[in-house]
């Protein structure tokens, strides 16, 4: 999905185009799917394929403490890393993916269409905080998001950094096409700020500290959260593996609420697992994790968040709304109505199978 060029955001590809790039895109990551699946069909070994951000956050305490591997001993567990929302979609229609995390806003875009993909949000991972922001070059001169007219601003297009950067714009007065729209992924991000092509970039951590290290912050997504525009870091599951395996469903979801309880219980031990997964020092991930904004299991399953079964929680509301902005923003052809968001959500058995 990364850019040098800059191109109108509503240019989107078909999803025919999406579902050509993603079978190119995760071709080798995933070599040996279809033997995975055959494999399984003859009553081998079960698969799962688990999509993940090198971003702080549960996710990376479950995987660096193999509790997943340890809950299901049957199962064989792949972890496949991505930079963006935008390449799990691709790689969840290309049936490539079992378990993936994804951000709110490229979930929402997942859903909405003719051709909606076939995956639902089970868990939330965390409320993005100051861990992703807009962060100008100091020699710009910009210190207010309205001064960016005009300006190069950067962004992994489809992300929740993008729905961030739209937002703050609106926000600001400012429409897409007042500033000049890159897409690009973190690493890209940084080698275009290094090399002075960019202005500004609305990106996640750990990029956006090295950002910060020699910008000034505009804005993050703990503010545009409070201005009534959250975004969030979910998790989402195939359909297929719904029908399929719902039982591992249910040990994933424990394996992850048992990562937040060690967030709030152990940090020392959580530090150390973030660290090791990042390949950073204990004191940058202790600095990570502090950005966020990690939720309670039970919090993920209340009224205020994700909800239980048979009753959705405020996730609902701020999916439904994320499409109307991206489809206001020309992001989407049509937001989605809120009764097929519901249908997008897999809550069965919540919070009863945390236990």
């Amino acid at each position: 999905m990364s850019s040098s060029a800059s191109r109108p955001p509503s240019r989107r590809p078909s999803r025919r185009l999406l579902l050509a790039g993603a079978l190119a895109a995760v071709a080798g990551t995933v070599t040996g799917c279809s033997a995975d699946s055959a494999a399984s069909a003859s009553g081998g070994a079960k698969r799962l394929r688990i999509g993940y951000f090198a971003f702080p956050s549960g996710d990376l305490i479950v995987k660096n403490g193999r509790l997943l591997e340890q809950a299901l001993p049957d199962h064989e567990i792949t972890w496949i890393k991505f930079d963006s929302g935008a390449g799990v979609n691709q790689a969840f229609i290309g049936g490539s993916l079992d378990i993936a995390a994804l951000g709110s806003s490229p979930f929402a875009r997942g859903i909405s269409g003719s051709s909606p993909i076939p995956y639902k949000v089970a868990w939330i991972l965390d409320v993005a905080g100051r861990n992703e922001a807009l962060v100008a070059r100091k020699d710009t001169g910009v210190t207010e998001v309205a001064g960016l007219k005009g300006r190069k601003v950067a962004t992994p297009f489809a992300s929740t950094s993008h729905y961030s950067l739209l937002a703050a714009l609106e926000a600001a007065g400012l429409k897409a096409s007042d500033v000049k729209l890159i897409d690009l992924q973190p690493q890209a991000i940084l080698a275009a700020w290094q090399r002075g092509d960019i202005d500004a970039a609305y990106v996640w951590l750990p990029t956006l500290d090295e950002l910060r290290a020699a910008g000034t912050e505009l804005t993050s997504s703990k503010e545009i959260g409070a201005a009534g525009k959250p975004t969030l870091d979910l998790a989402v599951v195939s359909d297929e593996l719904i029908s399929k395996d719902p039982k591992a469903i249910d040990a994933w979801r424990k394996v992850q609420a048992e990562a937040l309880r060690q967030l709030k219980s152990d940090p020392d031990g959580s530090v150390r697992a973030v660290a090791a997964e990042l390949g950073i020092s204990a004191a940058d991930a202790q600095a990570q994790l502090s950005q966020g904004v990690f939720l309670t299991p039970q919090e993920v399953t209340s009224a205020d968040w994700l909800g239980s079964d048979g009753r959705p929680g405020k996730l609902l509301t701020y999916v439904t709304d994320t499409a109307r902005f991206l489809a206001g923003q020309k992001q989407i052809d049509v937001a989605p109505a809120e009764d097929v968001v519901r249908k997008a959500f897999y809550l069965e058995g919540l919070p009863d199978v945390l236990d």
